[in-house]
């Protein structure tokens, strides 16, 4: 390599990293502001979020899997329901997460509020919905949605981008705008039945709070509070 071609640490990284930090809120979260259940807490978080936060998407969330040898990939999806029953989101079950969660349906769903310094985190196991919810969910798409996916086979390798758009193309020309488009059979969603769920507030000098509500075999739920 000659010497100009050499990447300086200055040219790497063209900020300090280690002086990059926010000063976080004072008030914080304590137990007796929690929710009976962890859906109602993300609940009454999701729509703070969702109306103060000032989020871009807030129901974006990371979605993390392992395959069979623990290999992990993280991805952003759209959070599309919750209730108790767990948290929603759809996909290409031919994809790298759903075939992860087809060998492993252990998952972990990160919701990264940064400008509220806040996180929930979600761990638990991932189960496909039906597929009358999966047609229902489908049907409230927009067309080109609908359309685009049948025309990705996701995380699959393509020729270029010029595929991808001839691909779209032709179904485009098959079912224009106002014909159903029918549901593709390799689509359909996950919901996460949670098994802990951590509600992140970060706070001054660092001292976070963590409260984290886990699964009973009573079904019902503890908090522990977590070390920041």
């Amino acid at each position: 390599m000659r010497q100009d071609d050499r990447v300086t640490d200055r040219d790497a990284v063209p900020f300090d990293l280690a002086s990059m930090r926010k000063q976080y809120r004072a008030e914080g979260l304590a137990e007796t502001d929690l929710a009976a259940s962890p859906v109602e807490q993300f609940a009454r978080w999701f729509r703070q979020a969702a109306t103060e936060g000032g989020m871009f998407e807030p129901n974006a969330m990371v979605v993390s899997t392992a395959d069979a040898e623990g290999r992990p990939s993280s991805r952003t999806v759209l959070l599309k329901h919750f209730d108790e029953r767990g948290f929603v989101f759809y996909t290409n079950y031919g994809s790298r997460k759903a075939r992860d969660l087809a060998e492993n349906p252990q998952v972990s769903l990160l919701f990264p509020w940064h400008p509220m310094a806040r996180q929930v985190i979600v761990t638990g196991v991932a189960r496909r919905t039906g597929r009358d919810e999966t047609a229902a969910y489908f049907r409230t798409r927009p067309h080109g949605s609908q359309l685009g996916a049948w025309a990705s086979s996701q995380s699959s390798v393509v020729a270029g981008r010029e595929a991808l758009d001839a691909a779209y193309a032709e179904l485009a020309a098959r079912y224009p705008e106002g014909e159903q488009v029918p549901v593709p059979p390799h689509w359909g969603g996950f919901r996460v039945v949670p098994r802990s769920v951590e509600f992140w507030q970060g706070r001054e000098n660092r001292l976070h709070d963590r409260l984290r509500y886990v699964a009973g075999e009573d079904g019902g739920w503890r908090v522990e509070r977590l070390g920041p």
